[in-house]
């Protein structure tokens, strides 16, 4: 493994390695057979100060046959509930290379995602399929582009080898960028090996990165808790706003940053449906996406009994009562987000007492008609312009019925600036499963071209162009129920 010489403004402080080892190990990424660039994220690289001419010319780094300057490459170690089950974990095919200060000051993990086996990796291969790892591509900048804090991706490499899963399948490794990889799980971990100073030493670690001004609180593990409470609140939010389903939403898989993390197998409802999942292993629909605010709430009540230790000096019942405080107060900040957004889905600035319960009533109305999530509420802007609802033989009769009560309560709001909000409030794209599925067999088939064409519409999500017309509209009939897979 040699340091490339020509890797440009690399700016790597690496603060995790300078905590207890029992968090990580030192892991190498495994040469790969012979290395092609799919896609480099271009504007990510320029925010991280990367010059993206450069990253070109060293794109052997996104393989892992180079190290970047500076690196520092190390698996991390956590634990997580999985569909419930509590299992020791860690970084199985991840690989973090190190923290890239950016022009603007800010830190993000750099990771390599299917970069070979490490110490934790169970039995796995450690790597990964170019079609999960393009997904990921794909699913994060749409997320991103929707304002939805998510993890990004700055590159995606073929590797030139196979992978064997249920058939063969074509390698790649995913260069993954976040604002850093501490989870719940991690929190988890440590407090189950309970070796001294490890979880003070963490705790500090996550205080610094995310939450600095915890340090100053009374008891800082509790105001630490409160922040991290209150970002996963306005995320599963924004989640429910856009229709997104995560899938998996294990404790290893949510972020202390209060971002979404893990694409394997997500996906975006189609047709309004709280019951709705996708992933081909929920059999029991634990994670169906009307589940997925509940699902935050028992995910952070792991995180708050990992904290225990650190509160109140130690004093375990204190302590209880002090966490439990805190995630109390989720369901309350949950709804207060969730209003928000649901007036603003609706043109609503000044708010009055019933618009939760017009909301609400609106996807009842939904998936009594097995409306589209998406296509209804991009059509309100045009119904606010016209200020008149649609024929009732265009549309279902509980949907008519709503219309003229939202219009009702619309007339008390500024009309133009109503329908701005709609506009700005309601995506017209989001990365549909049948063209994310269509744009993935046609890359793997050698044609890249429909892939570019997919980013290029989910990176404008609210703005409708003749050339993204085609990705503004439901799948076609007979698609039939759509499944994702985890991809490993």
């Amino acid at each position: 493994m040699t340091s490339s010489s020509t890797a440009p403004n690399w700016h790597f402080d690496n603060s995790y390695t300078r905590l207890p080892s029992p968090l990580f190990s030192p892991a190498v990424p495994a040469p790969v057979k012979r290395l092609t660039l799919l896609v480099l994220n271009e504007p990510l690289a320029e925010e991280l100060g990367l010059d993206a001419t450069a990253l070109r010319n060293a794109a052997a780094i996104f393989g892992g046959n180079e190290l970047p300057p500076g690196a520092e490459p190390i698996a991390q170690a956590y634990a997580g509930h999985q569909f419930g089950q509590f299992t020791n974990l860690g970084d199985g095919r991840a690989i973090l290379l190190g923290e890239q200060l950016a022009p603007d000051g800010r830190r993000f993990d750099i990771q390599l995602k299917g970069a070979g086996r490490t110490r934790y990796s169970r039995g796995g291969d450690g790597r990964a399929a170019e079609g999960p790892m393009l997904r990921e591509y794909v699913i994060s900048e749409a997320m991103h582009a929707l304002g939805i804090p998510t993890t990004r991706s700055l590159a995606v490499a073929a590797t030139g080898e196979w992978v064997m899963r249920e058939t063969p399948l074509p390698g790649a490794v995913l260069t993954r960028v976040a604002a850093s990889h501490i989870r719940v799980g991690t929190f988890q971990y440590t407090a189950a090996i309970a070796e001294p100073g490890v979880l003070a030493a963490l705790l500090a670690h996550a205080i610094e990165r995310h939450a600095p001004e915890a340090a100053q609180a009374g008891d800082p593990a509790v105001a630490f808790l409160e922040q991290v409470v209150e970002r996963q609140a306005a995320l599963l939010a924004k989640w429910m706003h856009v229709g997104f389903v995560h899938g998996v939403m294990n404790t290893d898989n949510m972020t202390v940053s209060g971002e979404t993390i893990d694409y394997g197998p997500c996906a975006f409802l189609d047709t309004y449906d709280r019951a709705a999942v996708f992933s081909s292993i929920d059999r029991q629909g634990r994670y169906a996406y009307g589940n997925q605010p509940a699902i935050a709430h028992w995910n952070l009540a792991r995180l708050a009994e990992s904290l225990i230790p650190l509160v109140s000096g130690g004093d375990d019942e204190r302590a209880i009562t002090a966490v439990r405080g805190v995630l109390d107060t989720f369901p309350e900040r949950y709804e207060r987000h969730h209003l928000a957004g649901a007036r603003a889905k609706l043109g609503i600035t000044a708010p009055e007492a019933g618009d939760r319960l017009l909301f609400g009533d609106l996807l009842g109305a939904m998936a009594a008609a097995e409306a589209d999530f998406t296509t209804t509420f991009a059509g309100l802007a045009a119904i606010a312009e016209s200020r008149s609802r649609p024929e009732a033989s265009s549309t279902s009769p509980e949907l008519h019925a709503w219309y003229g009560r939202w219009l009702e309560r619309l007339s008390r709001e500024p009309w133009r600036q109503a329908a701005s909000l709609l506009r700005r409030s309601n995506p017209v794209i989001i990365p549909r499963n049948h063209r994310v599925e269509e744009a993935l067999a046609a890359a793997a088939a050698g044609d890249r071209g429909v892939l570019e064409r997919l980013l290029a519409a989910v990176r404008e999500p609210y703005v409708e162009t003749p050339t993204n017309a085609p990705y503004r509209t439901g799948p076609p009939a007979g698609c039939g129920p759509y499944r994702t897979f985890c991809g490993t």
